[in-house]
């Protein structure tokens, strides 16, 4: 799309805090996911995921794409590849 500017950057130093890596880490298997399956998958409180998700998504690393629905940004998504799935594998 011509003329389309990003307008919220992805906040590059952000260092996410234990629970906001919990719910990234639930990012690692689907590509959109509501705050109910986050809750389910982590086992975090309501307050806890829309915390992190709001962060998450203040630093541009997640995007709210309908209400309940959120999806991870190209930033988020690295960070996935890169951290959550190498301390997975390095822990194997």
């Amino acid at each position: 799309m011509k003329g389309y500017k990003r307008f919220n950057m992805a906040n590059k130093n952000f260092d996410p805090s234990k629970q906001q890596r919990q719910v990234l880490d639930v990012f690692c298997d689907e590509y959109q996911v509501n705050p109910r399956r986050i809750r389910d998958n982590t086992g975090l409180e309501r307050q806890r995921v829309n915390d992190a998700l709001t962060a998450l998504e203040n630093a541009g690393w997640v995007e709210k794409r309908a209400r309940g629905l959120y999806r991870l940004l190209y930033d988020g998504e690295c960070y996935v590849e890169q951290v959550i799935r190498c301390e997975g594998n390095a822990n194997e």
